[in-house]
C-alpha cells in the first residue's frame, strides 16, 4: 500500500495498539478496518455509556441495488467534513452514497451478473461482486460477469470522483494468466475474499463455489497498480484448497497471509488446510517457517473441515521482552491454532491447539487488548463458555503471555445468527466493546462489554443481512450493510 494509505489505515484501526494509541482517521479503506484484518476500530466518542444509547438514524435513506455480501467502505478525504460510503453488490453495481444522508452520489454497473443456472454449483444468485473491495485511492474489486454466455472474473479500478473506469482496466483474470501459460477456469472459481494492496500491487484471492464442483484451486493473483498487464500468481498444487474467508488476505510487515480449505484427492500434503506466508512476489517457499498445516490435514480434507473458512488473524502479545508476534487460525474442525508468526513450523508446527467451539467455525474474527492479554471475538458457539447456554453463539478467547502462550475462553455472549464481529475502543484499550450481527436469524445488532461480556445494546430487527456481512465504525456512526439498503446508527 502506498505511504499515505498506510498512514490512514494505521490511524484507522489498530490491531493491538499501545496505550498511547491515537484516534482513528475518518475513512474505512478495507475489510475490518486495516490490512491486518484486526476488526478493531478506535472511536473516541464510543464509550460504554454512548453505546447503551445508540439509535437508528431513520432519516438516513441509503438504497442499495441488489444483494450485499461485501462490507461497505467509507471514504472521507483529509480535511473534509463530508464522506461517502462505497457499496458493491451482487448485481455488479458500485454505488457511492452520502455518509450523512444516504443520498446516492453516483453509481456504476460493471457488467451483467452471473445467474445461478449458468454455474455448475454455488449458492449465490446472482453472482457479481462478493469480495470486499479496497481503496487506494481508487476503488478496486473483482466482479463475476457473464458475456455472450461465457463467465469471466474481471478486476476493475474505478475513480472515486464519479465511478469512471480507470485506464487499462478491467483485467480479465483468465486471459491475463493465460498469457503466462497458466490455466484459470472462471466458471468454477469464485471470489469472496477481501482484496488487499501491498507494494503497489493489488492482490485478489480465489476459492470455489459452494459444493466444491469442478477443477478449482486456491489462487492469489497479483496485479500491478502501475502496469495492469503485469500479473503474478500463486496456485495450490492439489485440486481445491480454496481461499474462502471474506477476511481474505492479511498484510503484515511486507508479507501476505492467508488460509486454504480442503483439497481433494491429495495423498500427500499439497497446500490444503494450511496457513501461508508469501512475499509480494507470490513465490512459494518450501521453508517450514512460511506455512502451517495440522497433522491431521488428511482427515480434515476427507471431512470437508476447512481451515480456510476463517482468515488467519495476526496478534501482538505484550511482554517484557517487547512482546511476541503470533497468528491465530480458526477451523471448521472447531479448533483454534496459535502459531508463531515468525515461524509457522510446517505440518503440526502450532504452539497451541485447543477445541474452542461446539460448532464449525466459519468467520472473520476481531481482536483487541484487555490489560496484558489479547482477546479474540468470533461468531460460533463456544465449547468452554463460563456460563452454559445453547444460544451463546459469540465466543471470546483470552490469549495470555507464557511459554507457550495460554488460550482460554474469557466469555461467551448470547447471539443467534451468522454475522461477523468488530471491536471498538475509545483510545486503543479503554471501553472495549464487541459488536456482532445476528445475520439470517434475529437480524439484530448486539453490543457487549469486551472485558466482561455484559450485554449493553440490542437493536430492533433489521432485514436482509447476509451471513458474510460485517459492520464498520466511523467517527460518529456505525454502518450495517444489507440487501437493498444500508442502516446507520448514531451515538
Amino acid at each position: 500500500m502506498r505511504a499515505w494509505a498506510v498512514l490512514i489505515a494505521g490511524m484507522l484501526a489498530i490491531p493491538n495498539p499501545p496505550p498511547s494509541a491515537i484516534a482513528q482517521d475518518k475513512s474505512v479503506l478495507t475489510f475490518h478496518g486495516n490490512e491486518s484484518r484486526s476488526g478493531h476500530f478506535v472511536v473516541p466518542a464510543l464509550s460504554f455509556e454512548k453505546a447503551r444509547s445508540l439509535v437508528l438514524d431513520r432519516s438516513f435513506d441509503a438504497k442499495v441495488t441488489g444483494p450485499l455480501y461485501a462490507q461497505p467502505l467509507l471514504w472521507r478525504p483529509s480535511g473534509s467534513d463530508s464522506g461517502m460510503l462505497l457499496v458493491a453488490t451482487e448485481n455488479n453495481f458500485i454505488q457511492a452514497l452520502d455518509a450523512t444522508t444516504g443520498k446516492e452520489l453516483w453509481r456504476r454497473k460493471v457488467g451483467p451478473a452471473v445467474f445461478r443456472g449458468s454455474l455448475p454449483c454455488g449458492n449465490i444468485d446472482p453472482l457479481g461482486i462478493t469480495g470486499t473491495p479496497v481503496i487506494d485511492p481508487s476503488i478496486y474489486f473483482d466482479a463475476a460477469v457473464e458475456l455472450s454466455g461465457s463467465i469471466h472474473h474481471q478486476v476493475f479500478g474505478l475513480s472515486l470522483k464519479d465511478g469512471t473506469v480507470l485506464a487499462g482496466w478491467p483485467i480479465d483474470v483468465a486471459e491475463a494468466l493465460q498469457k503466462s501459460g497458466r490455466y484459470f477456469d472462471p466458471a468454477v472459481q469464485n471470489q469472496r475474499a477481501a482484496l488487499a494492496i501491498l507494494d503497489d500491487t493489488l492482490f485478489v484471492a480465489f476459492g470455489g463455489h459452494y459444493g466444491d464442483c469442478g477443477n478449482y484451486h486456491g489462487w492469489v493473483v497479483g496485479i500491478s497498480l502501475h502496469d495492469a498487464n503485469k500479473i503474478l500468481g500463486f496456485e495450490t498444487r492439489a485440486r481445491g484448497g480454496g481461499i474462502w474467508s471474506p477476511g481474505g488476505l492479511s498484510v503484515v510487515g511486507g508479507d501476505l497471509f492467508f488460509a486454504t480449505g480442503n483439497t481433494m484427492g491429495a495423498q500427500s500434503w499439497s497446500d490444503g488446510e494450511a496457513v501461508f506466508r508469501l512475499g509480494a512476489d507470490l513465490r512459494r517457499s518450501e521453508n517450514k517457517k512460511d506455512y502451517f498445516a495440522p497433522s491431521d490435514w488428511k482427515t480434515l480434507d476427507d471431512q470437508d473441515a476447512d481451515l480456510g473458512g476463517s482468515n488467519p488473524l495476526p496478534l501482538n502479545l505484550p511482554g517484557a521482552d517487547g512482546g511476541r508476534a503470533l497468528m491465530l487460525a480458526l477451523g471448521k474442525d472447531r479448533k483454534a491454532y496459535l502459531l508463531d508468526q515468525k515461524d509457522f513450523g510446517g505440518i503440526g508446527g502450532q504452539l497451541v491447539a485447543e477445541t474452542v467451539s461446539a460448532t464449525a467455525i466459519v468467520t472473520s474474527p476481531a481482536t483487541y487488548p484487555v490489560g496484558e492479554d489479547v482477546f479474540v471475538a468470533f461468531a460460533a458457539r463456544g465449547a468452554h463458555c463460563p456460563k452454559a447456554g445453547y444460544s451463546q453463539g459469540l465466543t471470546v478467547l483470552k490469549i495470555s503471555p507464557g511459554s507457550p502462550p495460554s488460550m482460554t475462553t474469557a466469555w461467551c455472549g448470547t447471539l443467534r445468527g451468522r454475522g461477523f464481529v468488530i471491536a471498538t475502543t475509545t483510545d486503543g484499550h479503554s471501553d472495549p466493546i464487541v459488536w456482532a450481527l445476528g445475520a439470517e436469524s434475529d437480524n439484530r445488532l448486539h453490543a457487549f462489554r469486551g472485558d466482561t461480556g455484559e450485554p449493553i445494546f440490542t437493536s430492533d430487527p433489521m432485514s436482509g443481512i447476509r451471513h458474510l456481512q460485517t459492520l464498520i465504525a466511523a467517527e460518529d456512526r456505525l454502518y450495517v450493510g444489507a440487501d437493498d439498503r444500508i442502516y446507520s446508527f448514531k451515538f
